[in-house]
């Protein structure tokens, strides 16, 4: 799988982080406080969207009165406890980012998430010197599926996106990675158990854990 890879670039949530049950506990407490409806559709709906594109999508689509960075705020403070004290790492990852770093091969991170609970994570888990370049999708023009925050990521490790493998947990994200025309690997998550088809189609590998990579 890393023959031939000179970079590695990761998707946060569901792929480093296990922490997608998070925001399906805030999209909850979010429509019931609002007394709005759940949308049967909403995790379709918003994947692989940005952090700002999803809040400027809620607003529109449900007609809410808050502003874009009013809403973004109320979604970083819900959540951002989780993610300096609960958030675990997925299986794997400190040993495999150990591998990558004894093999000199150079670290990126590509989110969806927001840069301050980007930050949170990689602080409250002593990843920050692991990780050489961390872009999220609302530093480029549009979020996934499309290919900007891949490249940006890449281009900022001086890497040819033939070079590098990414590593993504949802259809949209894996695309994104396909998109850029670099290799991708999907990584198994409880979140998107449902989409296990569809992400082995989409995707060159696919594993359940950063232990089958590196053994």
């Amino acid at each position: 799988m890393l023959k031939g890879i000179t970079t590695v670039i990761f998707d946060l949530d569901g792929t480093l982080a296990d922490s997608m049950h998070v925001w399906t506990d805030i999209d909850i407490q979010f429509f019931e406080t609002r007394n709005i409806p759940f949308p049967d559709d909403l995790q379709k709906s918003i994947e692989g969207m940005s952090f700002t594109e999803t809040a400027a999508y809620f607003i529109k689509r449900f007609n809410l009165p808050d502003t874009l960075e009013e809403l973004k705020a109320t979604w970083a403070m819900q959540a951002i406890d989780e993610y300096r004290c609960r958030v675990k790492l997925k299986t794997g990852v400190i040993e495999f980012l150990d591998y990558l770093r004894e093999h000199k091969i150079k670290i990126g991170i590509a989110t969806s998430n927001s840069r301050e609970l980007l930050n949170a994570f990689l602080e409250a888990n002593q990843l920050e010197t692991y990780i050489d370049v961390a872009v999220t999708s609302c530093d480029v023009c549009a979020g996934k599926p499309a290919p900007d925050v891949y490249l940006k990521a890449a281009e900022l490790l001086g890497a040819a996106p033939a070079e590098c493998l990414v590593f993504e947990d949802i259809p949209m994200g894996i695309l994104a990675g396909k998109n850029a025309k670099m290799r991708v690997c999907a990584v198994e998550d409880t979140y998107s158990l449902g989409m296990t088809d569809e992400k082995r189609e989409l995707a060159d590998y696919y594993i359940r854990d950063y232990f089958e990579v590196i053994t």
